[in-house]
């Protein structure tokens, strides 16, 4: 059976607001001291980072990312069947790829350990959960 391209969408939609909330509860409550002290030690602009224009990119971000795990759900639906558990694949697929790479900037220096562990662990969760509410909104047909 044929992607439904319109549930994608939606469902990718969706999966991008929960992940924007997710992202900015994570943000500005369990890695608000982490985020200070990387934008200091990288001598980055506090305010550049929580204006418009420094928090679109990732607004966006999340709603591709949302998109991105609805389509996978969709793409891989036909052989793992629907549900949850195919939801969570779908979902592990573009976080394990994505924290392959944030631990070899970790590895560099760029993230400190305890930021690259905290954040991983928050992008799992908002991962799954974008994921699973995304897929809840696609059906086939």
């Amino acid at each position: 059976m044929a992607m439904n391209s319109g549930k994608i969408v939606v469902g990718g939609l969706v999966a991008g607001v929960v992940m924007n909330i997710g992202d900015f509860v994570t943000n500005t409550q369990i890695l608000a001291a982490d985020n200070t002290e990387f934008l200091r030690r990288l001598n980055l602009d506090p305010a550049a980072m929580e204006s418009l224009s420094g928090m679109l990119p990732w607004i966006v971000v999340d709603f591709l990312m949302g998109l991105l795990l609805v389509w996978t759900y969709a793409a891989i639906r036909p052989r793992f069947g629907p549900g949850v558990s195919t939801a969570i694949i779908a979902a592990l697929i573009p976080f394990i790829s994505v924290t392959l790479i944030l631990g070899g900037f970790t590895s560099m220096g760029v993230f400190t350990t305890s930021m690259f562990i905290k954040g991983s662990i928050a992008a799992l969760v908002n991962t799954c959960i974008g994921s699973v509410v995304g897929a809840w909104v696609y059906t086939e047909g």
